[in-house]
């Protein structure tokens, strides 16, 4: 499987995570809007505040890891993939296959 091949499934996979927890995120809401508004005396209304934020969360982290995807499409296009954004030396080959949209070596991510 060549790089873009890599990103480009772990784009999908990215896409697929924002679409999930979206569907998600949008039941809680519904949920929440046709219960009780008064989560400090609701039973349940700390669990839905907690699920709400929870799912916020989740959902910004797979919007960065599409961007860092997305970035590293564009430094496959350009040529320069596989440098370390940090030191210009090459990053491992061990450290892409875990992780093929890595801007950094193993050294300067410490």
């Amino acid at each position: 499987m060549t790089v873009t091949e890599d990103l480009t499934r772990a784009r999908a996979e990215a896409l697929a995570q924002i679409a999930a927890l979206t569907r998600e995120f949008d039941e809680v809401v519904a949920a929440s809007a046709a219960s009780n508004a008064d989560d400090e005396h609701d039973p349940e209304g700390a669990t839905i505040a907690f699920e709400r934020q929870q799912l916020a969360a989740l959902l910004e982290s797979a919007h960065r890891r599409l961007a860092d995807v997305d970035d590293a499409l564009a430094r496959a296009a350009a040529g320069d993939y596989g440098r370390c954004a940090s030191c210009g030396g090459p990053i491992g080959a061990e450290r892409l296959a875990a992780r093929p949209q890595a801007r950094t070596c193993i050294t300067c991510a410490a």
